[in-house]
């Protein structure tokens, strides 16, 4: 579904030259559940961009079904962190899901149906004439979602999008995730910081160096695919994996090479790559 080739990112201007990403490749399967991890300033945000259409490569290309991306494309919708800039305060919460849907030129009747059903399927059909700001922080979220719901999307992309709500709330968004990927078999690729979100989400894991970026490692997620909070996370497995992101996390930091731990299932093909010296 998505092809990520060589993909390169530098920064010019005011005399300087930053190398955000240095070539980054992977694929994404469709209905695969992927998420990027890495130290915090290494580029996972700039990948995304470059994946989303909304920032040109310095090098490399993004394919999706096997078509480049050279702008933002048509069946792939994504989901930012800071949801209070991204919704419309003066817009209600059906037409802040509604919006994307008017470019699509559907007739009305089946754009109220896709909202209805998007907010139904993140626990809001009572709140679609209510206004963003009368939401809190993770209901906001959840009518982001509900947007990139709404649109369809083959791919839906994620960045980062829980990093402002408590725990509690984050756990409840996690779950309400991978449960609408479940159902719906949307193929995500989700950034995150958080070390144990990417192993109780993921399928695949993809860890990145330290800037400029390239695939550290790439980990299979074998844990059971029905999952919850409650007894997931304290699975011994749970905290193997997780500890051996977290290593691989340090790793990078340090700029060192992927460290080797128990029983960590790579995926096959695939030699960790150190990141540039």
């Amino acid at each position: 579904m998505l092809d990520v080739r060589g993909l390169g990112k530098v920064y010019e201007g005011s005399g300087r030259r930053v190398e955000a990403v240095r070539d980054l490749t992977f694929t994404v399967g469709a209905g695969e559940l992927v998420c990027l991890v890495g130290p915090s300033g290494c580029g996972k945000t700039t990948l995304l961009k470059c994946v989303a259409g909304l920032l040109a490569p310095t090098a490399g290309e993004v394919l999706l079904r096997g078509r480049p991306v050279t702008g933002p494309p048509p069946g792939m919708a994504v989901v930012f962190q800071e949801y209070g800039r991204s919704l419309f305060p003066w817009m209600r919460v059906a037409e802040n899901v509604g919006l994307p849907l008017k470019q699509k030129k559907l007739p009305g009747s089946r754009r109220r149906d896709l909202v209805a059903d998007a907010l139904r399927s993140v626990g809001l059909a009572d709140a679609a004439g209510a206004y963003p700001w009368q939401l809190s922080g993770g209901m906001q979220q959840r009518v982001a979602i509900a947007r990139a719901l709404a649109y369809e999307p083959d791919v839906l992309l994620m960045d980062e999008p829980f990093a402002a709500v408590d725990a509690q709330t984050r756990a409840d968004l996690e779950d309400l995730v991978r449960g609408l990927w479940r159902e719906r078999g949307i193929t995500v690729l989700f950034v995150t910081h958080d070390i144990d979100e990417a192993v109780y989400l993921g399928e695949r894991v993809l860890v990145l160096s330290a800037s400029p970026t390239v695939v550290q490692e790439q980990l299979r997620i074998d844990l059971p695919p029905e999952r919850d909070q409650l007894h997931t996370r304290v699975a011994p497995r749970f905290a193997e994996l997780r500890t051996h992101v977290y290593a691989q996390v340090q790793a990078a930091k340090r700029g060192t090479a992927a460290v080797p731990t128990a029983d960590a299932p790579t995926v096959p093909g695939r030699t960790p790559t150190p990141p540039a010296t």
